[in-house]
């Protein structure tokens, strides 16, 4: 039996999963078998054999081409960009792992910037019972008024704190085939075309609104800066603006350079750094307000998240 686990990335993403792997490869098992595949459309060959390389006896890295006629339905709109500023097909993978993947029942997904510090077995083996996936709420939220007023205003989600982030996700594989989710979520993308902040998580904890498994806090660490460090997570996540390759005092960034530095990436990643200026930093905070006047934005639109279940059946 081998333990799978999937990230979605974009090429430019590759110095970033490299870390990522890195550090799950760090805390495996030897006596467990893992398979980590990796989802693209498009990758440089250089990429591709620097992430393939980073296999090990019983760590398997493949790549994985995404179809382009799977993804052809998402469009490059506003009502797809991430935060409300830009487009990135590479978000949506996700949603398509179950379907794409039928041979497993269970897996588990990782954005590309996180830290694992524990043996990712420990996770798959958690039971989420009839649960479509297992995820942990979105703590970069918790002290964000204009977040926590889109989750209740626009998605209509009651208590906010119920809102899950997707970057860490342990997917019931089997209850999302069976429920047909990709359908759903075909439906509700073409009728509807919501305006979302967070495309590919807001369906997520939309259809699957009371089939989800909240996963101890531990499991999906981020930094924020109203919330103290949390001892020894087993999942560093970092999430939204607040990247150790831009942020030399981002929380949690020794975890992140504990791992780079032994990767054929390291002096890159310094680089970026280095060359990320104080304006850039600044740019950086400043689309939280830009996010803020999307909020606004989409309270306003004819059809969103909140307006539509109360007449329509979004919910599996």
């Amino acid at each position: 039996m081998t333990i799978p686990v999937f990230y979605t990335i974009s090429d430019n993403y590759t110095p970033y999963a490299a870390v990522s792997i890195q550090s799950l490869i760090d805390h495996v098992s030897p006596e467990k078998d893992y398979t980590i595949t990796l989802l693209v459309q498009t990758i440089s060959e250089e990429h591709k054999k620097s992430l393939e390389n980073l296999s090990t006896a019983n760590v398997h890295v493949n790549i994985f081409h995404i179809d382009d006629d799977m993804v052809k339905p998402i469009h490059n709109s506003e009502e797809n960009y991430l935060r409300g500023q830009f487009f990135t097909m590479s978000i949506f993978y996700r949603l398509f792992i179950p379907d794409l993947f039928p041979q497993y029942d269970k897996a588990v997904y990782l954005d590309a910037d996180t830290i694992i510090n524990t043996d990712i077995a420990e996770m798959y083996e958690i039971d989420v019972a009839d649960n479509m996936f297992a995820s942990c709420p979105d703590l970069s939220i918790r002290y964000m008024p204009l977040l926590q007023e889109y989750i209740k205003k626009c998605q209509g989600i009651f208590p906010a704190e119920k809102y899950i982030n997707n970057g860490v996700i342990l997917f019931n594989m089997k209850a999302f085939r069976d429920k047909h989710f990709v359908d759903k979520f075909y439906y509700l993308l073409n009728k509807y075309h919501f305006d979302n902040v967070d495309p590919d998580q807001a369906y997520m904890n939309e259809i699957c609104e009371d089939k989800i498994y909240h996963l101890p806090k531990e499991w999906d660490a981020m930094p924020n800066e109203n919330l103290p460090e949390f001892e020894n997570p087993k999942i560093v996540h970092y999430n939204l603006f607040f990247k150790p390759w831009h942020f030399a005092d981002v929380q949690y960034g020794e975890y992140f350079w504990k791992v780079a530095k032994n990767t054929e990436f390291y002096d890159e990643l310094k680089q970026q750094l280095a060359d990320f200026t104080d304006a850039d930093r600044q740019r950086a905070r400043d689309d939280l307000e830009k996010m803020a006047k999307k909020v606004k934005k989409i309270e306003q639109e004819q059809y969103t998240w909140a307006k539509v279940k109360e007449f329509d059946d979004v919910k599996i």
